[in-house]
């Protein structure tokens, strides 16, 4: 027996030391963790289980039959994050450069139809030059098996990908298609074609950094969720996220305990909105006050920066914030604002996490090239995602709220629970000048001093609708609150919305407008 223990501890060491100290010391070097290190780093101490540790890959064509390392270029098991379970796989770039392999492929399959099983989060750390070439089409199986994998765990346990070196060609789907997507400054970049093939095709002289960096995709794609500085910021950064997240779609978002009073109240909210309505401000001052503790965990916090989505907790609860902010594009929906925020709605909807929404709009962005690329569609997906969330809805309208873009902000009209309004708010079809110069237009044509005219029917335009009573008389509106009360009319908004039963009529599945 000691003769196999010998043994087995061999082999484990064999297989912990990837593809040996030279290239451990060339990754160190880059500024990268290795795959095992970043678990460790990433799971409580001592409880990672690893799986397929000994696995090898089975190609036997252009030498590879003599290269036949443990584990075959990935790490996969489970894990502890604070008292949840969570699978994890961790690409090793000292094995044939992290390169998937249909065994590799299988590896990751196997945890991920376990994590689904089990009802547990999908972890997945990308470090690797793509399809191992030498396998041909079954290391192109082997991505289509993942992709699958990731579309049927989709709304059933939340995935996780943070893109920690190379991520090319087809190996950017994975990711693409999970929930969120963490990358690394300087040291991960990802696209579909390289600056060589991007050269001899479009002649573009492109670094891989410009071409799909961490600024690329957190600034102009929108394709990546959060840069971190290096290895260790980007695992505890996951780690936060991971905290406002339920385990999967039949669990409630874990309750974290607060010593923040529920019944604090911040008379400085009575000042933030500006007396001129066109001057800005920062809603992410509201969204800070309100939160448990003053934290709030933004999601794309360089990208479409008009509308601001993130986490926060009221008295000890998850909730999910979609806010228009006033001080990027004066809060106007476009194109990336609304599928920034559509995608967000229907990740919070399917894990019932309930949705604030904060209202200072002034309509959808106007411009030719708005128009030719889609702003219609693409402004219904994220009215779209409203109309069909179930979770509790509590919606307060700040200042603007305009047109069209009313409607789509978590009005009452699409099944918003509990609406609000401050005393600033302006509940109309459009603004107090493009109102009157439509319906005067004949009337200020006839008059001598048009600019004193303009002015008085635009004042009496803002009397009768530039504020939150009409709508109140309607019930459009359920309470019309002082904003320094929010926090305690949020909390218990959310508490009385918590056993919140309603369902959508039955379907294979809706046709979103893609």
């Amino acid at each position: 027996m000691k003769d196999r223990i010998r043994q087995l501890n061999a082999l484990n060491r064999q297989a912990e030391s990837g593809g040996g100290e030279a290239r451990i010391a060339k990754q160190h070097a880059a500024g990268k963790l290795t795959a095992r290190e970043r678990i460790e780093l990433l799971l409580e101490k001592g409880t990672f289980v690893e799986i397929d540790k000994f696995v090898t890959h089975a190609c036997y064509d252009f030498g590879l039959e003599k290269q036949r390392p443990l584990g075959d270029g990935v790490v996969t098991g489970y894990g502890i994050i604070g008292k949840r379970t969570v699978f994890v796989f961790a690409q090793d770039f000292t094995i044939f450069g992290g390169a998937l392999s249909e065994t590799y492929a299988q590896k990751i399959c196997k945890i991920m139809d376990m994590a689904m099983k089990v009802g547990a989060p999908v972890i997945g750390l990308n470090d690797s030059g793509g399809a191992r070439i030498q396998e041909g089409v079954r290391s192109l199986a082997g991505y289509a098996e993942i992709f699958l994998r990731n579309s049927l765990a989709s709304g059933v346990v939340p995935q996780i990908s943070a893109i920690m070196g190379p991520c090319a060609g087809g190996a950017v789907y994975s990711p693409a298609l999970t929930d969120f997507i963490f990358m690394v400054k300087e040291n991960s970049y990802m696209f579909i074609t390289g600056p060589d093939v991007v050269k001899s095709v479009t002649q573009e002289d492109v670094t891989k950094n410009e071409l799909g960096g961490t600024g690329v995709h957190t600034e102009k794609s929108g394709v990546a969720h959060f840069s971190a500085d290096n290895d260790i910021d980007c695992i505890m950064k996951i780690r936060e996220l991971l905290s406002f997240l339920p385990n999967n779609n039949m669990e409630e978002p874990p309750f974290v305990p607060t010593t923040d009073s529920p019944n604090r109240t911040d008379p400085h909210l009575d000042l933030l909105i500006p007396v001129n309505p066109n001057q800005p401000y920062d809603i992410k001052e509201l969204i800070t006050s309100v939160a448990d503790d003053h934290n709030f965990f933004e999601v794309q916090e360089s990208y479409a920066k008009n509308i601001v989505i993130g986490y926060i907790r009221l008295n000890g609860k998850t909730i999910g914030v979609v806010a228009n902010q006033p001080s990027a594009l004066a809060g106007t929906l476009d194109i990336n604002a609304s599928v920034k925020a559509a995608r967000f709605v229907r990740f919070c909807d399917a894990f019932n996490i309930p949705l604030l929404t904060l209202t200072d709009v002034p309509g959808f962005l106007p411009g030719v090239n708005q128009e030719y690329d889609g702003i219609i569609r693409h402004g219904a997906k994220l009215l779209y995602a409203y109309c069909e969330a179930t979770v509790p809805k509590v919606t307060v309208i700040t200042r603007k709220a305009y047109g069209g873009a009313y409607d789509v902000m978590s009005s009452k009209h699409i099944r918003g629970d509990m609406n609000f309004a401050y005393p600033t708010a302006e509940i109309a079809v459009m603004g107090a000048e493009g109102a009157v110069n439509i319906l005067f237009r004949k009337e200020l044509a006839e008059t001598e001093d048009v600019d004193a005219k303009r002015k008085e029917l635009q004042d009496d335009y803002r009397e009768k609708f530039a504020n939150p009573y009409r709508a109140a008389e309607l019930g459009y509106v359920d309470e019309i609150i002082e904003p320094s009360v929010t926090r305690l009319r949020l909390i218990r908004s959310f508490e009385l919305l918590a056993n919140k039963r309603q369902s959508n009529p039955p379907k294979k599945h809706s046709n979103l407008p893609l």
